[in-house]
């Protein structure tokens, strides 16, 4: 599960390196501020009492969902190079991954540690 910390942090990295300062005239220091909100501070209710989420983010938000499409296109880049070197497949839709791998083990697992 994706930290809320690391979901805040890809965000901010994903704004800086497309170039954004302002969205809709909303700086990015505050648009961090809200999604911290947003992650941070929801609660919800189950019979009788009020629960927090204190980690990671509501299923099906549609801030979550952005955010772990950030993450994973971030996280995806150095694997999805090695794949087209070797003329590998790479699929994903949103957090579910589909590959092809046609060497060892051990490489898969410092290829994926690596990523």
């Amino acid at each position: 599960m994706l930290s809320q910390e690391e979901a805040l942090d890809s965000l901010m990295t994903f704004l800086h390196v497309h170039g954004y300062r302002k969205v809709k005239g909303i700086s990015i220091d505050t648009i961090k501020k809200l999604a911290s909100i947003i992650l941070k501070d929801n609660v919800f209710a189950y019979g009788k009492k009020i629960y927090k989420q204190t980690t990671g983010g509501a299923m099906g938000s549609s801030l979550t969902l952005t955010l772990a499409n950030i993450f994973m296109s971030k996280w995806q880049k150095n694997l999805v190079e090695e794949q087209t070197k070797t003329d590998e497949f790479y699929g994903r839709y949103i957090d579910d991954i589909f590959m092809t791998w046609n060497r060892s083990e051990e490489e898969l697992r410092k290829l994926l540690d690596d990523a």
